[in-house]
């Protein structure tokens, strides 16, 4: 019997939620040393070998420009943001993945994987839209929004894959939010 091919624990063709560079930069409020360190160190996997995807709006681009500081300084994610910056045009580190707008909802897209019973934050829709809409499939990079944890199994039969950087973390942060856990 053969075994399902498995992904490194940071992919390094990925589509980067913001919350990945803000946790780089410890801008997540209750992320732990090692949550923001295993955001930047896949930050820096991305950027020393990597490729990433975006929406061809530029509505990522727009939300990382929000969040995170062009010059690339003070910390990774900002670092990040430069990287990005000077690559995104070049076609070979970056891939923009064409998305429809819904006609009556343009934060929402017809790309975006759709599961009975799951409701996904407007601001997340473009980043699933594009690991769905790409053939790749690329795997989504997550550091420390607890809504994904909730979301994975939903998202596996469309093919989207997402890549917890803090596992442990985020799942105690779900658990404690749908009230499984006492605070």
């Amino acid at each position: 019997m053969s075994r399902p091919p498995t992904r490194s624990i940071h992919p390094t063709h990925v589509v980067v939620d913001t919350n990945v560079a803000t946790t780089a930069n410890s801008a997540n409020s209750g992320a732990d040393p090692e949550c923001v360190a295993a955001s930047a160190k896949a930050l820096q996997a991305v950027m020393h070998t990597g490729h990433i995807f975006l929406d061809d709006g530029g509505l990522i681009m727009q939300e990382y420009r929000a969040n995170l500081n062009s010059k690339g300084q003070p910390g990774p994610g900002d670092a990040f943001m430069k990287w990005v910056l000077t690559h995104e045009w070049s076609g070979k580190r970056v891939t923009r993945v064409a998305l429809t707008p819904k006609q009556n909802d343009p934060a929402d897209f017809d790309e975006c994987p759709v599961s009975e019973g799951v409701h996904y934050d407007r601001s997340d829709r473009k980043f699933l839209a594009v690991a769905h809409a790409h053939p790749a499939r690329p795997a989504l990079l997550q550091s420390f929004d607890s809504k994904w944890w909730g979301w994975q199994e939903a998202l596996r039969p469309f093919g989207v894959t997402i890549v917890f950087l803090c596992p442990s973390q985020i799942a105690a942060k779900h658990a404690q939010k749908m009230g499984q856990t006492k605070k």
